[in-house]
């Protein structure tokens, strides 16, 4: 799973990106990735890891619906 969201830029400001994926690793954890940014600027990446699948989606789609409420506009939104 994976979505990338935006927000608008404001004033002079460059528009900000949030982009969340949820990756199962090799020992059949899963991990929340998050991504957060300036668009053309740096960006941080946080890693959280979980045991079983329903709790990372849980995580990744209450992440999502907290950004959509900071005012972030999915873009785009894969499988």
């Amino acid at each position: 799973m994976r979505v990338l969201l935006q927000h608008p830029p404001v004033a002079s400001e460059p528009a900000r990106f949030v982009q969340l994926s949820l990756e199962q690793d090799l020992l059949g954890g899963w991990a929340l990735v998050r991504e957060a940014g300036q668009l053309g600027g740096r960006s941080q990446l946080r890693r959280e890891q979980f045991l079983e699948r329903d709790e990372a989606v849980a995580a990744f789609e209450k992440a999502r619906e907290q950004q959509v409420r900071r005012g972030f506009q999915p873009v785009a939104d894969a499988p």
